[in-house]
């Protein structure tokens, strides 16, 4: 397993980027922690539908985002808000689909990010649809498509990966093996020693990597999109992680995983082995924490004051997001439908 971070703040090997990087991508995992507290919060008081939470995985999804361009595709799961908002996906519609609202998952048109995908590994034949679709317009162009280590015992696992590799498309699978499938761990839903050597039946790389470090992630999916963008194809990377959290607010961890085990994962924490790191290089100080700290808060606030203030949709746009024009038999019935209420 490659590890360029340890759990103690200490760097083995090279650090991939400088410390103004790493003082960066600290600060976004500090927001994608306060969003997730956030929205844990907010579900206990109603205020939003389940929720998945995603606390001990900043660095795979913060690190991941990173080592992608601006207009690289992001094709993820519910889990995912935090390598979504680095790409571009605001947070304020991300808390909007979690109340319900389809309107949360319309990203803004400049956004090359899909909206987050309930269906369990139903989203990576989309990431290898929009990598191939990239590699037939000549762009360069990838994807990067994130899930769980759940989603790799389903069939569309397969399909992507033998797709992908076949027409030797630009896509990333980026496995956040964070140890569970709802109740499930990971060594009762596949015999298989790693999640990464899956990869070697599609004749791909794979790479394992510590998920909760965030120089070992970044440097993984660089070298990933760096071989894909030269013509190299698919990479499998299985960011070794751990969900601290329940698989949604609607699970309870206690019935089935030993306290011991999230205490354990808690030393091995994501942000905390950077703000080591970044204190040991006089980097990091109280004072600005607090700051980061006080912006993230805000930040988010703002993105729910947004969410929440959205005027509600009437019954006649219940049609809208269906198609690009509606057929004429539809748009008879909404017709019917808004003359019907009035």
């Amino acid at each position: 397993m490659r590890q360029r971070l340890t759990p103690s703040g200490g760097l083995v090997g090279e650090a991939p980027f400088d410390i103004q990087l790493t003082r960066r991508l600290y600060r976004a995992m500090v927001f994608a922690r306060t969003y997730d507290r956030k929205g844990m919060a907010l579900q206990k008081q109603g205020r939003l539908a389940t929720y998945a939470p995603f606390e001990g995985q900043e660095a795979a999804q913060i690190g991941a985002a990173a080592a992608l361009e601006p207009n690289d595709w992001v094709v993820a799961t519910y889990r995912d808000a935090a390598l979504m908002w680095a790409q571009g996906y605001p947070w304020e519609l991300l808390f909007a689909g979690r109340t319900g609202d389809e309107r949360g998952g319309s990203p803004p048109e400049h956004v090359p990010v899909m909206p987050p995908s309930i269906t369990v590994g139903g989203h990576m034949v989309h990431a290898v649809g929009l990598a191939w679709a990239e590699k037939l317009q000549g762009t360069d162009r990838i994807a990067l498509t994130s899930f769980g280590d759940g989603a790799t015992s389903e069939g569309d696992f397969h399909e992507a990966m033998n797709f992908a590799a076949v027409y030797e498309v630009g896509c990333i699978f980026l496995c956040q093996n964070n140890g569970w499938a709802i109740s499930l761990p990971r060594e009762r839903q596949t015999k298989s020693a790693t999640i990464a050597e899956k990869a070697i039946a599609y004749g791909m790389p794979g790479i394992q990597v510590d998920g909760n470090d965030l120089f070992a992630v970044y440097e993984a999916v660089k070298e990933a999109a760096d071989r894909a963008r030269s013509g190299g194809g698919p990479t499998l990377i299985e960011a070794v992680t751990y969900r601290r959290g329940p698989h949604t607010t609607s699970d309870d961890p206690n019935r089935y995983r030993d306290p011991a085990e999230v205490e354990e994962w808690a030393r091995r924490d994501p942000i905390e082995r950077v703000r080591i790191y970044l204190s040991e290089h006089g980097a990091w100080d109280d004072e600005w924490q607090a700051a980061i700290e006080a912006e993230a808060q805000a930040e988010i606030d703002r993105a729910i004051e947004l969410a929440e203030s959205m005027p509600p949709l009437g019954p006649g746009e219940i049609l809208d997001a269906m198609f690009e024009t509606l057929p004429p038999h539809l748009e008879a019935q909404r017709r019917e439908l808004v003359e019907g209420l009035r």
